[in-house]
């Protein structure tokens, strides 16, 4: 299998299959990420190969998603999903299965970039059986994971070991901002090379779609106000808490407010259950007639839904980088999100949206209330929002920092421990 001179590297994504439809069972910004940043490494000269586990007979094994970037799907464990707290028994069949692949090859891989702690142990064995320089980014840190929920994993333990020991070890941590540095070297360990390189979004497609054609689209009166929130149906995402924000705004008794609540899985599947519990909420509060459940929003109508809305809330109680907030900003939306980790680099608030203390249904009903309340000022953050990521965000670029890294580590002799050097674009 030959692929000119040009270097090639494997992304490892164990249970964010990166080419999977964006909104199915446990598929959110990793695998965003992963598609992303692997299709912008191949534009810039790199052969690309994308590993995840492959969890239906019905699957293709190879997607091609250019001529130089596909994903690979390994069989590990049975051919099902699997919630990956669940997965860690089948990663010692992920490595044999890449390392057979890998067989085919002319040469092994140089370079691994793994994606959150699954694919980190992956990386860290294949580094015991030969050369290899590894990458590696979190997406979510199980120290602060676990601060936010109220029943602890039995795989916790071997999360936080796995974490601790891939950052002491790897050729480079990349943090996707300031903020995920900060609680890796505070919550993690002092030792290890770390780098901060943000996540990125298709500046070229969030923003294409017009306010107004937007908001007519969905019959949305132009006295009217539209909350948005996308993401997945998980209790650490703070639905319940946007949603008693909203029921506490000001202006929700003028009958003028909608909030749309978009993404999640069928009913049934593991995120269903949250659904439901947010639909019983809702009820509950006598807010069921203006509250929408569009379910699962593709790539093609997310740009729509962030023109559309008056504002975009990111209520997580925890977010490392918080990939929606940016895409909503690319689309000239200002953005209500938690003051926790990374949103709070994304988000500059008074500038581009508004900070709120996380689990706080006052704070969001108070910083949502301040946008929807003064359309001038809702527009000058969307303007500087849009701004700010055209500037600083945009895949190409990260592709870049990232290619940058991956060359400058295999310049490096295997043994060779450079120091780290903080890239924040």
């Amino acid at each position: 299998m030959l692929f000119s001179n040009r270097k090639r590297i494997a992304l490892i994504s164990v249970h964010g299959d990166p080419a999977i439809e964006i909104g199915k069972e446990e598929a959110g910004g990793q695998n965003v990420y992963v598609r992303h940043v692997g299709e912008a490494l191949a534009q810039q000269g790199w052969q690309v190969d994308m590993f995840t586990r492959r969890v239906s007979p019905e699957q293709d094994t190879i997607v091609e998603h250019s001529p130089h970037c596909r994903t690979i799907r390994l069989i590990a464990g049975p051919q099902k999903f699997i919630p990956r707290d669940d997965l860690f028994e089948f990663l010692p069949e992920f490595v044999q299965a890449f390392l057979d692949f890998q067989q085919q090859l002319e040469a092994p891989y140089s370079l691994v970039h793994t994606n959150y702690w699954l694919s980190s142990w992956v990386g860290m064995e294949l580094k015991k059986r030969q050369p290899l320089k590894q990458v590696h980014t979190y997406h979510s840190l199980g120290a602060v994971k676990y601060k936010s929920i109220p029943t602890i994993p039995l795989i916790a333990k071997t999360r936080l070991a796995v974490e601790k020991n891939l950052l002491e070890s790897a050729d480079r941590v990349v943090a996707t901002s300031p903020q995920e540095k900060d609680h890796m070297r505070s919550l993690v360990s002092q030792n290890g090379k770390i780098d901060i390189i943000p996540c990125g979004t298709d500046v070229s497609h969030f923003g294409s779609v017009e306010r107004e054609a937007a908001r007519q689209e969905f019959g949305i009166a132009p006295d009217e106000k539209l909350v948005l929130y996308v993401g997945r149906f998980d209790p650490r995402k703070g639905i319940e808490t946007l949603v008693r924000a909203v029921r506490r705004s000001t202006l929700w008794e003028t009958g003028k407010v909608k909030l749309f609540i978009g993404g999640g899985s069928r009913p049934g599947h593991s995120d269903g259950h949250e659904r439901e519990r947010i639909e019983e909420i809702v009820a509950e509060l006598g807010m069921g007639d203006r509250v929408h459940f569009p379910g699962r929003l593709s790539p093609e109508e997310l740009p729509t839904y962030y023109a559309a809305a008056d504002v975009s809330v990111v209520p997580s109680h925890y977010e490392p980088f918080g990939l929606v907030a940016i895409e909503a900003m690319a689309c000239g939306t200002p953005v209500v999100a938690s003051d926790v980790g990374g949103l709070q680099f994304t988000v500059v608030s008074e500038e581009t949206g508004l900070l709120a203390a996380p689990k706080d249904d006052a704070a969001f009903a108070v910083a949502i209330d301040r946008i929807l309340a003064d359309p001038a000022w809702r527009d000058q953050l969307g303007q500087a929002a849009k701004a700010r990521v055209q500037a600083k965000f945009s895949w190409e670029g990260v592709a870049s920092q990232l290619g940058h890294l991956y060359n400058h580590l295999l310049e490096q002799p295997i043994a060779d421990s450079s120091p780290e050097f903080a890239r924040v674009s």
